[in-house]
């Protein structure tokens, strides 16, 4: 692929050429579903500046690489009139993935609760990456309801979501985070206050208007 000038003034009038020079509006939902994958792929790299292994931060390369072989995927719609095969994601980076989830969560200790996102930078910009991705999925989701697109595809960015999310869990531990917890969990530490009787309510209003007669001033 060779880009020899950044702008075109192809999409000056609101749309998009797709892979097969289709012109769509830009709002098409597979535009937001190759946009989206998009921005997760540049959230991914905002989490790279952020993470020092140099296994981990091969394995999410791999994954930015082959988010591109998805846009393209996604991009260029099936059809059966096509006289170029275009390309088209296949099991295999699926099932490299798979094995990724695995090895990552064979680090982490089970979960007894929902986790917020956070504790460390590279945890928090992962999860960031992750909430993105899942957005893309659900546009390629919408996308399927309405026309063919290669399972497979769909099948890759669901795993991305996951392993995503498993080394967002590492790399807060890995960190030595401070602990996010949930809402739940936190409450148990701050029992609610009981509700107020007649006779506290009394009390209290007393009190509020003893305090602000004391700090009354009167004008000279």
């Amino acid at each position: 692929m060779k880009l020899d000038r950044i702008y075109t003034r192809g999409g000056d009038d609101g749309r998009a050429s797709l892979g097969d020079d289709a012109r769509v509006p830009k709002f098409h939902v597979r535009v937001h579903a190759y946009g989206g994958l998009d921005e997760a792929n540049a959230a991914i790299g905002v989490a790279l500046l952020h993470i020092e292994d140099m296994d981990v931060r091969a394995v999410l390369a791999l994954v930015q690489n082959d988010l591109f072989d998805v846009d393209a995927d996604i991009c260029r719609p099936e059809r059966a009139e096509s006289k170029r095969q275009p390309l088209r994601v296949t099991p295999k980076p699926v099932r490299a993935i798979e094995d990724q989830i695995d090895h990552f969560n064979e680090h982490l200790n089970p979960l007894m609760s929902f986790v917020l996102p956070g504790g460390s930078s590279a945890s928090a910009y992962l999860h960031l990456a992750r909430t993105a991705i899942r957005r893309a999925e659900r546009d390629m989701a919408e996308l399927a309801a309405n026309e063919p697109i290669n399972s497979e595809a769909l099948k890759y960015v669901n795993q991305v979501s996951d392993v995503l999310r498993a080394r967002a869990l590492h790399e807060r531990t890995r960190n030595r985070g401070r602990a996010v917890e949930t809402r739940r969990q936190s409450l148990k530490r701050f029992p609610p206050t009981p509700p107020a009787t007649p006779l506290a309510f009394s009390a209290a209003t007393r009190s509020a208007v003893k305090r602000s007669k004391a700090a009354f001033i009167p004008k000279k």
